[in-house]
């Protein structure tokens, strides 16, 4: 592990402060993963309030502990995604539709807003953006149980 030439601290809004190579202070910076899913540990960009990347960092595991649960704690944040357990409910078959479910963090409700807001990833596993922008997980569609998976499949 090399020393890494730029600075992370937080301010006393505790907001992430960069301080670049050339010691310029760039405050309120965001950690955004280039593939949260697939390789959450390989390519992170620090991006500043103007929405402008600041820095691009290789991998996430190469920095120093204590820059690495700075920005671990926002990261936990920005990447929140329940794994959903169970369907109980779906309030229709078209879209919009309220969604009642179990998830790892306790039984919720969503709105989802359209069909193209459930992806498949690679690994067979369903990601199911709601209304609000949170994103629900299903490591395994074939391991909910069987009603759960009768519901989900009207809308695959």
């Amino acid at each position: 592990m090399t020393t890494p030439d730029f600075q992370l601290a937080r301010d006393a809004f505790d907001r992430l402060v960069l301080t670049d190579a050339e010691g310029q202070r760039h405050e309120g910076i965001v950690p955004v993963r280039a593939f949260p899913l697939s390789a959450p540990q390989a390519g992170l960009s620090l991006v500043g309030a103007d929405g402008r990347e600041r820095l691009w960092i290789d991998r996430l595991d190469e920095l120093p502990p204590a820059m690495r649960a700075l920005l671990d704690e926002d990261l936990a944040a920005r990447d929140f995604a329940p794994a959903l357990l169970k369907l109980h409910a779906v309030s229709s078959f078209g879209v919009p539709s309220t969604w009642r479910v179990d998830t790892d963090h306790g039984p919720t409700s969503f709105v989802l807003k359209a069909e193209e807001d459930i992806r498949r990833l690679a690994d067979g596993a369903l990601l199911i953006a709601s209304a609000h922008g949170v994103q629900f997980r299903i490591a395994d569609p074939k391991t909910l149980d069987r009603p759960s998976r009768k519901l989900l499949e009207r809308f695959l």
